[in-house]
């Protein structure tokens, strides 16, 4: 974007004048901006205005990635719907671009106060398929470049427990994507599924097709909204079921822990591990009823180290409230 242009938004911004709308020509050619902001997707400092047609959403669980706070927007072009399907992703139309920018505040319990945006993901749905494009913000917030290599980004925060954390945030390189969103090896979105979403894209009018009534997750960290075996389970499914499913990169480890599986075996419990490596420790079943403390699962969550933890890409910390209701779960399981 030329600084002419970041002229006519910042005015624009200013005095309410209508801006430019989502360039779609450059959303659904063949070319990968160096700037996040020639796309005219999301405005303003760090991205926190959006243009025509960007909807925010937000989903009922979150893959967790470092305690990041993430702002969700789908872009759908004019005259395009969302189609519905049952199970699995929805069917976002050519042209769709879903937005998603991480940031942290400086203090965790005053959210999106202080806020530093570090990056937004795009996924582009162009006719050859989905793309994956990583943009990181520059330090003052008006723009954000591509980095297809990834990169590393220092950040630290006070926690919700008053000490303060330091991490070295890892910007995904767009094969690292792949890793993550990979379907039968092909990209594909993870986290606007049906059953996953709240109300913003059904009440903007974008999907067609929806029921009257759909199946809701239960909320993992609501005790009121479900059983904690079925918490445990929406929080299997959003942060692990996009690669343990049988068409997932983790196809080979024989886990599914996508929501809809039902056999015990698959979704870990009493089930040896296939290909774990060092990453099984000396303990011998993916989830030991009665016993977390004996399951590779709860192992692996807990580590840091980039042999035996899962999931192996998004996190340099443990996630102690997922792994927390983890752990409850299988200790209120009757032993094998």
């Amino acid at each position: 974007m030329s600084r002419g242009w970041r002229a006519v938004v910042a005015l624009a911004l200013l005095s309410n004048a209508p801006v430019a709308e989502p360039d779609d020509a450059l959303i659904q050619g063949d070319t990968l901006p160096q700037r996040l902001s020639e796309f005219r997707l999301i405005l303003g400092r760090q991205g926190e205005t959006p243009n025509a047609r960007v909807v925010p959403y937000a989903l009922r669980n979150a893959l967790f990635s470092d305690y990041a706070e993430k702002f969700r927007y789908a872009y759908i072009p004019k005259g395009s719907k969302i189609g519905w399907r049952d199970a699995g992703v929805l069917d976002f139309p050519v042209g769709s671009v879903l937005i998603k920018s991480f940031g942290y505040s400086a203090d965790m319990r005053a959210p999106a106060k202080d806020l530093r945006m570090i990056e937004t993901r795009l996924l582009i749905r162009r006719a050859s398929g989905w793309v994956a494009l990583p943009y990181v913000w520059n330090a003052d917030g008006t723009d954000a470049a591509l980095k297809r290599a990834g990169t590393r980004v220092d950040v630290s925060w006070t926690h919700l427990d008053g000490n303060t954390r330091a991490i070295s945030y890892a910007v995904p390189n767009v094969n690292q994507c792949k890793d993550c969103h990979a379907l039968d090896n092909v990209i594909t979105p993870i986290g606007p599924k049906a059953r996953n979403l709240d109300a913003q894209l059904f009440n903007a009018g974008n999907i067609t097709g929806a029921p009257t009534q759909r199946m809701t997750l239960p909320v993992w960290n609501d005790a009121s909204s479900r059983s904690l075996e079925s918490r445990a389970r929406a929080y299997l499914d959003v942060n692990c079921g996009h690669c343990h499913n049988p068409r997932g990169a983790a196809s080979n480890s024989g886990l599914n822990l996508v929501w809809e599986e039902r056999n015990p075996i698959a979704i870990g419990i009493g089930k040896r591990p296939v290909a774990a490596g060092r990453g099984g420790g000396d303990h011998a079943f993916d989830i030991a009823a009665g016993r977390p403390q004996d399951s590779i699962l709860v192992h692996r969550l807990r580590s840091i180290d980039p042999g035996v933890a899962m999931p192996e890409l998004g996190r340099a910390t443990v996630h102690e409230e997922g792994v927390a209701l983890l752990e409850a779960w299988i200790a209120g399981m009757p032993p094998a």
